[in-house]
This record gives C-alpha cells, structure tokens and sequence, in this order.
C-alpha cells in the first residue's frame, strides 16, 4: 500500500490565510460602500458601522502581518523598494480609516511637507502605519497627529492624547515571541510591533537600517510611535 503524500501545512496555512486576507479586504470595501450609500442617520448607527470596520480591519491587519512573517521566514518576501510621496501614503492610510474617525470624532493632523519623498517598500510600510493607526484609534481620546520629517533619514510619528503605552512595551515593545508576553485575557501578542519591527530592519542604506521605538509624553500628552527609515 502506498504511503499517503505528506502535507505541507506551513504551504497549507499560507494560502488560507491569504485567501481570508482577500475575502476580509472585500468586507471591507463592502463595509465602506454600505456607509457612502446610505449613510448613518444616527450616532448609534454610526458607531455600528465603525465597530464592524474596526473589527474587521483589525483582523485583517493581523492576517498580513502574519502572512508577511511566513514570506520572511521562508526567504519570500520580495521588496519594491521606490521613491513615493510620504503625504501621498499618510492620506491613503487615513481615508482607509474614515468611517472610524468620523464615528469617533477623532481630530486628526498631519504634518508632513507637501514634496517630502523617500525610498520605501509602499504596501508594508503602509501596513506598518495602518496598524498602529487602527491600535491608536482605540486608545486615544480624540487627538491624532502624524509628523513626517526628513534630514538624513525619513521619520514618521503617530502621537495621541490618551493614556500613552505601559511601561513593559517601552522597556521591551518586541519581546512578543515570549510566551509570556502572550496576554490570554486581550489576546496581545505584539504581533504587530514585531511585524512593523522587522519590516523596518529590511530597510537599509550602507551600514544602517531603519527601526521602531516607543515613547511616552508625546506632545499631545499621550503615547507616539516612531518610525524611522534610512
């Protein structure tokens, strides 16, 4: 009798995980054009609806993320590393978030020049800032302001006013392989900060590569996070 073929279930995850990926992106899509059509009539409806994106752009965060790992970690994750506009992709993260500020009245700024351009790969760094923007909206009372600036190396900073981040994520924001930086009660695994981490890490100009920091008493009051790119 012969031995039944072997299954690849890192192949198998894989691919479900990019099919459920799509299929959440098109909740998405669905979610905003419902809200565009027939706009809520009332601020409960509106929060509905904001709950929904939340929720299902949170998951879906989480699946590019992971899927992002498993490319690195099988050598497959190809950069396209290009010249951009960095208010062109700070926009483009913000409108993808709309339903959720309008719903929450989030005063939002950005603070980037016009003309400011950098080299990056566009849909991970755009995955890295729509991640914390998606986590910011939870946590802020309802003040966001995005800073980019430029000299030798491309910054960008997203700060709040709310309670900013918990001593452990400063002193340690990327331990997240740890089981116990696992929270069973939340389900945080700072999954995303490793991904948005390593992300940066693949950056580099000579002898220096991009990277994340936390800090506390931005100048909102609150917590900010930092990218930088080289």
């Amino acid at each position: 009798m012969a031995d039944a073929p072997t299954l690849d279930f890192s192949l198998v995850l894989a691919a479900t995980v990019h099919d459920m990926k799509n299929s959440l992106g098109m909740l998405l899509g669905s979610i905003e054009e419902t809200v565009e059509q027939f706009p809520p009539k009332t601020q409960a409806q509106s929060e509905y609806y904001a709950l929904l994106h939340y929720e299902a752009s949170r998951v879906n965060n989480d699946l590019i993320q992971l899927l992002g790992l498993y490319r690195l970690d099988q050598d497959q994750l190809l950069l396209q590393i290009e010249e951009q506009f960095v208010m062109d992709l700070l926009e483009e993260q913000t409108l993808r978030n709309k339903i959720l500020f309008d719903a929450r009245n989030i005063n939002l700024e950005i603070d980037c020049p016009a003309h400011l351009s950098w080299y990056y790969d566009r849909d991970l760094i755009a995955c890295v800032l729509n991640n914390v923007l998606v986590n910011t909206l939870r946590y802020t009372k309802d003040k966001i302001k995005i800073t980019a600036q430029a000299t030798n190396e491309l910054t960008i900073l997203i700060a709040d006013n709310g309670p900013g981040y918990p001593d452990h994520m400063l002193i340690d924001p990327l331990h997240f392989h740890s089981q116990k930086s696992i929270n069973t009660h939340t389900g945080s695994t700072h999954l995303g900060l490793y991904f948005a981490q390593r992300i940066a890490q693949l950056h580099t100009q000579e002898n220096s590569a991009g990277y994340i920091q936390l800090e506390n008493n931005s100048e909102l009051g609150g917590g900010v996070f930092k990218l930088v790119l080289p």
